[in-house]
């Protein structure tokens, strides 16, 4: 009878230390997996849903999140729509747990350049958030006349101003780098 008292034993210490090293790789694996997830694989689980997103300029920009590039995101809010280089954001909030993977290699190539290209395109009416470094942010509207590598050229108009030569204030010249957000203005979408 003592013979079969310390099998058993010896049989569930065997099958607790499998349990263990079953727990113990589960988890290993769960954190490989995780190593291996990308923010943007995060910010595509939550296309649909409402995040909010802080930028490296101290503003909160909140919206339906519609797009996810692999350099910038589109946010719905109200009659406009924000475009939020990933560079440009600090924190987010409500993203879920879940992450998708990218489904094409086209949508990888397209960039912020590709993004303000279309909107030179358009010739869609903007306000353009810029970093600063002391005082948070400033403000420009206009429209995008040229899109380089690194930089864009916004032709600055006074607000309501249809672009053409004459309505030009000013052009701004404006690395990639700076740039905090641009919002769509007058319900137009980018």
């Amino acid at each position: 009878m003592r013979w079969d008292a310390l099998f058993e034993d010896m049989e569930a210490q065997l099958a607790s230390e499998q349990l263990l090293g079953l727990e113990s790789e589960v988890s290993e694996r769960a954190r490989m997996e995780m190593a291996g997830i990308d923010i943007c694989d995060r910010l595509r689980a939550a296309i649909g849903q409402k995040i909010e997103v802080k930028l490296r300029s101290g503003t909160h920009v909140s919206g339906t999140l519609s797009h996810v590039g692999s350099e910038s995101l589109v946010l719905d809010q109200d009659s406009h729509q924000w475009l939020v280089p990933l560079t440009a954001a600090l924190a987010y909030q409500g993203l879920g747990r879940q992450a998708r993977a990218i489904q094409s290699s086209a949508s990888q190539r397209l960039g912020l350049a590709s993004a303000l290209r279309m909107l030179a395109r358009d010739r869609a009416e903007l306000a353009v958030h810029l970093l600063e470094s002391a005082q948070g942010e400033a403000t420009m509207r206009g429209v995008v006349d040229r899109v380089g590598r690194d930089h864009f050229d916004l032709a600055v108009m006074l607000p309501g101003e249809v672009r053409r030569s004459g309505n030009v204030v000013a052009v701004a010249t404006i690395p990639f780098q700076s740039l905090a957000a641009l919002r769509s203005l007058r319900g137009q979408d980018f």
